[in-house]
C-alpha cells in the first residue's frame, strides 16, 4: 500500500474546525480557540515623557494642596467666583438673581472656613454677632438659601419681604441694571411665595439646627462665644410685607408675625418699598404708631422662652423730610422699637443716574448713587434717636470703607445687596478684611466703639 503524504495524514489527523494546512503550506488557526493578544503600540520616547510628567504634575497638585491649610484654600475658592460675575452679567437681570439664589440654595457656593477678625464681633439685642456684615431683604425673598447665604459668611441675613397670600408682584421686565454706575431700579412689587411656604422651609431648618444641636457630641467650652441664631453660623431676620390688595396692612403684618416670629432672631415691619401703592404713607406718625403698637401687641402675646421675643426694627425710606424723621424718631423712642434700617431704595434720581435713560424706568434705585443720600437720612436719625437705638445702615455699600463711613455715622450693623449682586461672593471677605483695617488705622479697639464716632 502506498504511503500517504505527510500533509495529507496530518490533515486526516487534525480538528477540521481548529487547525487546517491549507495546501499552500502554513497553518491557519480556527476562529474557535483563544486567539493572540493584540499587540500593544508602541508609545514614542516623547509620549511617554508628557505622560510621566502630566501624572507627576496631578500627584505634585494634590500633594500641596493637602498641605496648603484651609483658610489658603478658602480665599482660593472665594476668588474664583470673580471668574463667574461675567457670565451672571450676560443674562437678563432677574435670570441672574434667580440662578443666585438657586446656586447658593444647592450649596454652589463657597463656604467661609475663616474666622471674622476678632475686632469686627459685637452684641446687639443680646445677640452674638461675629461681624456686622448683612445681606439686605430682598435677595432671598423666600428663604430658599440661607444656609448657603450664611455659609459665605456674612454676619446675618434677612430674607424676605414676605407677604401673607402668594403674589407675583409687578409684570416683568422689572429689574434693570445701571451698570456704570454700580446701580440696579427695580419695580417687583413684593413678589412672594407667602408665609406658608417661608414657614415651612423656615421651620426644616430650625429642627436640622435644634437635632445638630442636641447630637452634638463635643460641648462648647463656657469661655467660648457662641454666635450665630435660630438658622445657624449667623442671625437670621425676617422681613415682613403686606400684600398689594389688603385693605388692612396691620392684620397681614400680625400674620406674619403669628407665623414666622418664632424662627426669626429680628422681625422687620417693611413700610418703604416704593413699589407697593400706598405703603409708604405708613410712616406718618400716627399710622407708624398705631402700626407698631398692634404689631409689638400680637409678638408679646406669644408664648417665649428664656431668650424672649425677637426684636423688632421698621424700614424706613430714604426719600423723608425733616418733619417725616422727626415724626419716626419719636414714634421709635416712645414704643421703644428695637431699631431701624435705614434705608430702602429711593425714588429720586440723583447723579450720576439721572442721565442714563435706564434711569426713566419706574421703581426703587439702589446702588453706590444712594450712598450719599441713605447715609445722610442714617446721620439725621443718630441724632434724633440720640443714639439710643441700633441702626442698621443700607444703601450703596461696595466696600469697606464705604461700611466704615455707615458705622462712623451711626450703624451698628450694615447691609448690602446691589454691591453683593455685582461683586459676588468674594466682596464680602473683601468688605470685612478693609472694614477692620478701617478700624485698627483710626485706634478703635472693637467696631462698638466706632458707632457713631463722627457725633463726637
Amino acid at each position: 500500500m502506498a504511503l500517504r503524504a505527510p500533509k495529507r495524514l496530518l490533515r486526516e489527523f487534525l480538528c477540521k474546525r481548529c487547525i487546517s494546512i491549507p495546501a499552500g503550506g502554513g497553518v491557519r488557526r480556527c476562529s474557535s480557540l483563544p486567539q493572540p493578544p493584540p499587540k500593544i503600540p508602541h508609545f514614542s520616547r516623547k509620549g511617554r515623557l508628557l505622560t510621566g510628567a502630566t501624572i507627576g504634575l496631578v500627584i505634585a497638585g494634590g500633594a500641596y494642596v493637602s498641605t496648603v491649610d484651609e483658610a489658603t484654600v478658602c480665599g482660593w475658592l472665594f476668588n474664583a467666583t470673580k471668574l463667574v460675575n461675567p457670565f451672571f452679567a450676560l443674562l437678563d437681570a432677574e435670570v441672574a438673581h434667580t440662578l443666585a439664589v438657586s446656586a447658593a440654595s444647592r450649596g454652589w457656593v463657597p463656604r467661609e472656613k475663616r474666622h471674622d477678625p476678632s475686632i469686627l464681633g459685637l452684641e446687639v439685642w443680646g445677640r452674638k454677632f461675629s461681624n456686622p456684615v448683612g445681606l439686605a431683604a430682598g435677595f432671598d425673598k423666600n428663604a430658599e438659601a440661607v444656609e448657603g447665604l450664611l455659609g459665605l459668611g456674612f454676619g446675618f441675613v434677612e430674607v424676605g419681604s414676605v407677604t401673607p397670600v402668594p403674589q407675583d408682584g409687578n409684570p416683568k421686565p422689572r429689574i434693570f441694571r445701571l451698570r456704570e454706575e454700580g446701580a440696579i431700579i427695580n419695580r417687583c412689587g413684593f413678589n412672594s411665595e407667602g408665609i406658608v411656604a417661608v414657614a415651612k422651609r423656615l421651620g426644616a431648618q430650625h429642627g436640622k439646627r435644634k437635632l445638630d444641636e442636641t447630637s452634638s457630641t463635643s460641648p462648647a467650652s463656657s469661655n467660648d462665644i457662641k454666635h450665630g441664631g435660630k438658622a445657624g453660623p449667623g442671625i437670621l431676620g425676617v422681613n415682613l410685607g403686606k400684600n398689594k390688595t389688603s385693605e388692612d396692612a396691620a392684620a397681614d403684618y400680625v400674620q406674619g408675625v403669628h407665623t414666622l416670629s418664632q424662627y426669626a432672631d429680628y422681625l422687620v415691619i417693611n413700610v418703604s418699598s416704593p413699589n407697593t401703592p400706598g405703603l409708604r404713607m405708613l410712616q406718618g406718625r400716627k399710622q407708624l404708631k398705631d402700626l407698631v403698637k398692634k404689631i409689638q401687641a400680637a409678638r408679646d402675646e406669644m408664648q417665649w422662652g428664656e431668650e424672649g421675643p425677637p426684636p423688632l426694627l421698621v424700614k424706613i425710606a430714604p426719600d423723608l423730610s425733616k418733619e417725616d424723621l422727626e415724626d419716626i424718631a419719636a414714634v421709635a423712642l416712645t414704643l421703644r422699637l428695637d431699631g431701624l434700617i435705614i434705608s430702602n431704595t429711593t425714588i429720586s434720581r440723583p447723579d450720576p443716574v439721572r442721565g442714563n435713560p435706564v434711569a426713566e424706568e419706574s421703581g426703587g434705585l439702589s446702588g453706590k448713587p444712594l450712598f450719599n443720600l441713605s447715609t445722610d437720612i442714617l446721620r439725621e436719625m443718630y441724632i434724633l434717636t440720640r443714639g439710643k437705638i441700633p441702626l442698621i445702615g443700607c444703601g450703596g455699600i461696595s466696600s469697606g470703607e464705604d461700611a466704615y463711613k455707615k458705622v462712623r455715622a451711626g450703624a451698628t450693623l450694615v447691609q448690602l445687596y446691589t454691591g453683593f449682586a455685582y461683586g459676588g461672593p468674594a466682596l464680602i471677605p473683601q468688605i470685612k478684611a478693609e472694614l477692620a483695617k478701617c478700624l485698627e488705622r483710626d485706634g478703635f479697639k472693637s467696631i462698638l466703639e466706632a458707632v457713631g464716632a463722627d457725633h463726637r
